[in-house]
């Protein structure tokens, strides 16, 4: 029997993803586990513990469905643990973890969430989706100030791939982009180095004032700032995959990882994005050979926590900025095509798509929470108004 090949550009596709995903908010976590108290050693423990917990979600989900299933951290979670967790005992920031993680586990069982998502206009739900990328499309030439000579040379590659050979587009910018930095003396190799992640087991206990005033937000913020965007993702891209079982095993992956630091596991918006377009695959149906690749990335991550981000701190942000806006742009051309071609709902998707893409909180939640709510409340009043 021949043996099925595994395309370059789905391979590539999770890399990027996880390149994107890694030195875009592994910062974030640094400082919210430095600000639990965690040391060098339980800060390497919590991404190890999230590695392995994302890398294990992504594969064991997208071989389920068949679907670009991409999990990741709770970056807004992680944000506001840096505030929130100054003062509060590791083992308390654990029980708060894992009171969270019930929550999710709850909202996936009850089938709560998915049953908001699909009140959702499509059109909206893909112009969430554009306003959650589009400030990684002008990522790239926003990026030329920095190093034009590199970020250009990416751009004018991805156009001549799309030419010559779309489906390897991504394989031939990243190689062009690699190629450059590395002749300019940009990569930062010097530091890497090989080490095994060592777990560190923290006991939870349940404070109830920390559960209330950690576990609770982290819980709204993971909801509606993560899952909410990256179920939107899936729903944009064309894939009917239900919602709550997706939940509910990030919800319980988080329960069972919370005490090594695993803080928080979830759907991913922006590097699901990757996975889920055409640069991944041309056939929808094969895409999820990306999710497969990322996760696989996400485990050796959990292994060699240290040695991985040695890795990819090594590429210039510059690189990084272009890769990932280049990445999205047939995602964020689709999603405004879909959002804004029904003439009956593109004022309410072209308010989801401006309060999403202006990534503004407000009490605590993210602009794509409040782009859905905004562009809803416009399409409820649009129809109202017709109605009378």
């Amino acid at each position: 029997m021949r043996r099925a090949r595994i395309p370059a550009s789905a391979l590539t596709a999770g890399f990027v993803a996880v390149l994107v995903g890694f030195t875009s908010s592994a910062a974030i976590v640094f400082q919210a586990a430095r600000a639990g108290g965690a040391s060098p050693a339980e800060v390497a423990s919590w991404i190890g513990a999230l590695g392995i917990g994302i890398g294990v979600t992504c594969i064991g989900l997208s071989l389920r469905y068949r679907a670009p299933i991409v999990t990741a951290w709770s970056t807004p979670g992680a944000a506001l643990l840096v505030t929130s967790l100054v003062g509060v005992p590791p083992a308390d920031a654990i029980g708060a973890f894992m009171f969270s993680a019930v929550l999710i586990v709850a909202s996936g069982v009850s089938c709560v969430f998915e049953r908001a998502i699909t009140r959702i206009p499509l059109p909206l739900a893909q112009a969430l989706l554009a306003g959650v990328l589009v400030r990684f499309g002008l990522g790239v030439f926003t990026a030329m100030r920095v190093d034009f000579g590199l970020v250009f040379s990416m751009l004018v590659a991805y156009v001549v791939g799309r030419r010559v050979s779309p489906r390897y587009t991504m394989v031939f910018v990243l190689g062009v982009g690699v190629a450059i930095a590395g002749a300019a003396g940009l990569l930062r190799l010097g530091a890497l180095h090989v080490a095994v992640t060592s777990p560190r087991l923290i006991g939870p206990t349940f404070d109830v004032r920390t559960m209330l005033g950690v576990g609770v937000p982290l819980f709204v913020v993971t909801m509606a700032s993560q899952n909410l965007p990256g179920a939107a993702v899936l729903r944009g891209s064309g894939y009917r995959t239900p919602i709550s079982p997706l939940i509910t095993a990030t919800g319980l992956t988080t329960l069972v990882l919370a005490p090594f630091g695993a803080f928080a596991i979830n759907l991913a918006a922006i590097t699901a994005a990757i996975c889920t377009g055409p640069e991944a695959d041309e056939d929808p149906a094969r895409r999820y050979i990306a999710s497969v690749a990322a996760g696989g990335l996400y485990l050796v991550i959990g292994v060699f926590g240290a040695t991985v981000a040695a890795l990819f701190a090594a590429f210039p942000a510059a690189l990084v900025a272009g890769v990932a806006g280049l990445a999205l742009f047939p995602t964020i051309a689709a999603s405004l095509a879909g959002a804004l071609g029904d003439e009956r709902t593109r004022e309410p998707a072209l308010v989801t798509f401006l309060v999403t893409a202006s990534g503004v909180p407000l009490f605590g939640l993210g602009s794509a929470f409040w782009g859905v709510v905004a562009g809803g409340a416009v399409l409820g009043a649009l129809r109202l108004g017709r109605a009378g």
